[in-house]
């Protein structure tokens, strides 16, 4: 099974003194053979790649447990802003169809009480 084939994976960033911070996130394959994800601009993970961009991935649960037996793998990750973020944003949109859905709604709901959009951006994962 490819990493980008699971539901959830541990991407881990790291600290400019080399912590690491994991934290799960949904992930979906490109035609290039690269995976991404979305995500909200302002959140430590799009600070830490934007300084660090080396990661790891690893197949976890909803709540961050790393997969029994699942490998570490190692990744270079980019952040990408507008349309360089559509192609990630779509296969994201394509796997998880129901929850971006229900995602979309709720966006809509702070739209129509009047409260600030959320930036989002994506980053983009080149395995290996």
């Amino acid at each position: 099974m490819v990493i980008s084939d699971e539901k959830y994976v541990l991407f881990t960033t790291f600290r400019k003194s080399g912590e690491a911070v994991s934290s799960p996130v949904w992930i979906a394959g490109l035609a290039d053979g690269t995976a991404g994800f979305t995500s909200d601009l302002n959140v430590g993970k799009v600070k830490r790649v934007r300084n660090t961009p080396r990661v790891t991935l690893q197949a976890c649960s909803f709540g961050g447990k790393p997969k029994p037996g699942s490998a570490v793998i190692e990744a270079t990750a980019a952040v990408k802003l507008g349309e360089e973020a559509e192609a990630i944003r779509r296969a994201i949109h394509r796997k998880y169809w129901v929850t971006t859905r229900l995602l979309a709604t709720a966006a809509l709901v702070r739209k129509i009480l009047r409260r600030p959009p959320v930036d989002g951006c994506a980053i983009q994962l080149t395995l290996g």
